[in-house]
Order: structure tokens, then C-alpha cells, then sequence
């Protein structure tokens, strides 16, 4: 069975803390996003690396640990480009993701761990590479999405790290993901 897709807009969660998974970004420091980063890296290496079938689904309808690291591991990838957009272009427009059809193209589900938690560690320590060099002005260059929504660099890391630290909620519950 197909994983039904997410059509939430996330953007909610710069205005209140996530009932889920309880990040409240709106109360994240920007500089502290790149430490953030490499923590919710190092936990996601973790489940990649701990005890269980990684691949199993808890329900048919609902992505496995391997398939939710390797869309974390995208997401880094996704919001590094974006990154470099809005630090070198004027208030760029972000190409349009689906996570959905590259979750299927990509074989998620067929991937391997170890080699997805390289790439996942790698690619976040990229991605606070760059969040740790930013200047202050930096922090407030803009860019948007197509849906209309728009980030400064500050809201955008806010808002980017709550993915991260929610799906690693949505695969070891809430006692995990306390960064």
C-alpha cells in the first residue's frame, strides 16, 4: 500500500510549538540551527545503526525508519540548494519538490542503510556548515515558494529543522527526539 501523501502546509509550525512532536522553533535560536542539525543527524545514524528491520513499515500506509532517513537525508540535500539560492540570488522562487514521487523514483524502501547514513550525515554536515558561517546580515536575505510562502533565512532554518526532529519523532516517539 502507497503512503498517503502529506498536503499539510508546515509553515504553522513558526507560529506555535508542534503538538506532535513538541519543537517549538519559534524559541530555536538561529544560531544554534547548525548544532541542531548535526544532533538530529548523529540520532538519525542511530536508528539507521540500532537493533530492528529498519525497513519495516509500522503500517502499510506509513514510511519505514530507511524510507523516512532517506527523505531526511533529501531534505538536507533540498534545503542546502535552497540555502545557496537565497544567499547568492535575490529573493529567489524555490523549484517545486515532490518528496512523493522522489520517495518512489529513488526506491526508498530498497536503499541501503549504511550507505543512507552517510549520505544523510554528510549532507548535514554541509547543510550547518553553511548555517554556522552566516553573517548576521545573511540571516535576513529572503526567498519564497510558489504557494506563497516566504522565508528569511532565519525563518527559513527555523522552520526547516522542525522536519528533521519530526520524523525522527514519527519513528522513535517522543522520548528521542529531544534535542
Amino acid at each position: 500500500m502507497a503512503v498517503v501523501p502529506d498536503t499539510k502546509d508546515w509553515t504553522w509550525v513558526l507560529q506555535r510549538p508542534c503538538p506532535e512532536c513538541g519543537l517549538d522553533v519559534g524559541q530555536v535560536r538561529p544560531e544554534s540551527i547548525a548544532g541542531m542539525l548535526t544532533d538530529v543527524a548523529d540520532a538519525w545514524v542511530a536508528v539507521l545503526s540500532g537493533q530492528g528491520d529498519v525497513r519495516a513499515r509500522p503500517t502499510p500506509s506509513v514510511w519505514s525508519p530507511l524510507e523516512y532517513a532517506c527523505h531526511v537525508r533529501d531534505v538536507f540535500r533540498r534545503y542546502d540548494e535552497r540555502l545557496q539560492h537565497m544567499l547568492t540570488d535575490d529573493d529567489p522562487l524555490f523549484a517545486n519538490w515532490d518528496q512523493d514521487a522522489t520517495a518512489v523514483a529513488d526506491r526508498y524502501s530498497e536503499q541501503d542503510p549504511s550507505v543512507v547514513a552517510a549520505e544523510l550525515r554528510s549532507a548535514a554536515e554541509e547543510l550547518a556548515g553553511r548555517f554556522a558561517a552566516l553573517s548576521a546580515v545573511q540571516w535576513q536575505r529572503t526567498g519564497r515558494r510558489s504557494d506563497g510562502a516566504n522565508f528569511t533565512v532565519e525563518s527559513f532554518g527555523r522552520y526547516f529543522i522542525h522536519d528533521p526532529v519530526h520524523h525522527l519523532y514519527d519513528v522513535t516517539g517522543p522520548r528521542q527526539t529531544r534535542l
